[in-house]
């Protein structure tokens, strides 16, 4: 659409293609998961405010964590689904398009920061848990989580500006259903091979540097609850972490099929399936990952319900 302009003021989001019939199944269902997702990680982060047995660093983090979650989810969805309304392409300003891409990258970069954070801290927990509270005590945790949103942050400030750098002279229909930097980068005129090597270094160096701690954390986990002599010790041990492990392997997993590729601007098909398991899918199912096998979670859940039902009946 644009013809032999150097540059673009607005992109044209494509969406997603078919019957008005199929877009409005799909808003059904997308608009399902993201309304269970915000109540879901809004329950989760009152729920460790105001519980006192909550009180800890594990659940300090997942607070963050589905803070997180709620605040992608939110920069990607609602847009999505106003698509999947509209007869035809969905109209996003440059500064519109800029602001996404930047929220969504840093969130993503925080979230994967703090998950390493959690998988250290899951190690002091099991492996050394007389010095737990004096390594995990407060200072340390709020040190942890201000370094991890303003790593995550200030990481992503380089690639969004040298993103928007570039001329776009081809077209401005971004192929997906939001500013996926992959299709940005498609259309651009320029030669973007050098930029692209750049991009699959800074996503190596912080899928890796996050996945890495969380590896050698669990193997010394692993190692340390095989050596426990009763089987119910090792259950207790193990399912302390497992809530933290199964999000690791979700989000990293979704994650590196995305971004951790040499040619950032791949198959569309592919791009928008992976996306909507990292944007949709996997918040969806992260406050029933951290509440269904987490008994202090479920035993806070019921006393708020309860005490919420006392002050009905009053």
């Amino acid at each position: 659409m644009l013809g032999n302009h150097s540059s673009a003021t607005e992109f044209y989001l494509l969406g997603f293609s078919g019957s008005r019939e199929l877009r409005h199944i799909l808003f059904a269902t997308f608009f399902f998961f993201y309304l269970v997702t915000l109540m879901g990680n809004t329950v989760i982060i009152v729920i460790v405010c105001l519980d006192k047995h909550l009180q800890s660093p594990m659940y300090f983090f997942l607070g963050h964590l589905s803070a997180l979650e709620l605040l992608v989810t939110t920069i990607i969805v609602p847009m999505m689904l106003w698509g999947l309304l509209l007869p035809g392409m969905q109209t996003i300003s440059l500064a519109a398009c800029v602001t996404q891409l930047f929220l969504y990258l840093a969130l993503g970069t925080t979230e994967f920061t703090l998950l390493g954070a959690m998988a250290v801290d899951r190690y002091v927990a099991v492996c050394n848990p007389l010095r737990y509270n004096v390594i995990m005590n407060s200072r340390t945790c709020n040190f942890v989580v201000i370094v991890s949103w303003l790593f995550g942050f200030l990481f992503e400030i380089w690639p969004v500006y040298a993103t928007f750098q570039l001329s776009y002279c081809k077209s401005n229909v971004v192929d997906n259903f939001f500013c996926d930097r992959g299709q940005l980068l498609k259309l651009s005129c320029d030669n973007t091979l050098f930029m692209e090597f750049i991009l699959f270094l800074m996503a190596i160096f912080v899928l890796f540097g996050s996945l890495i701690p969380t590896i050698v954390s669990y193997t010394y986990i692993i190692s340390t609850i095989l050596k426990i002599s009763s089987a119910s010790g090792r259950r207790k041990a193990f399912s302390t972490c497992a809530s933290h492990f199964t999000c690791v392997v979700i989000g990293y997993g979704s994650c590196l099929f995305l971004y951790v590729k040499p040619k950032q601007t791949q198959a569309t098909d592919y791009n928008r399936v992976v996306s909507l398991m990292v944007y949709v899918v996997t918040p969806f199912l992260n406050p029933f990952i951290f509440t269904l096998r987490n008994d202090k979670v479920i035993e806070a859940l019921r006393d708020r319900v309860k005490q919420c039902c006392h002050l009905f009946r009053n």
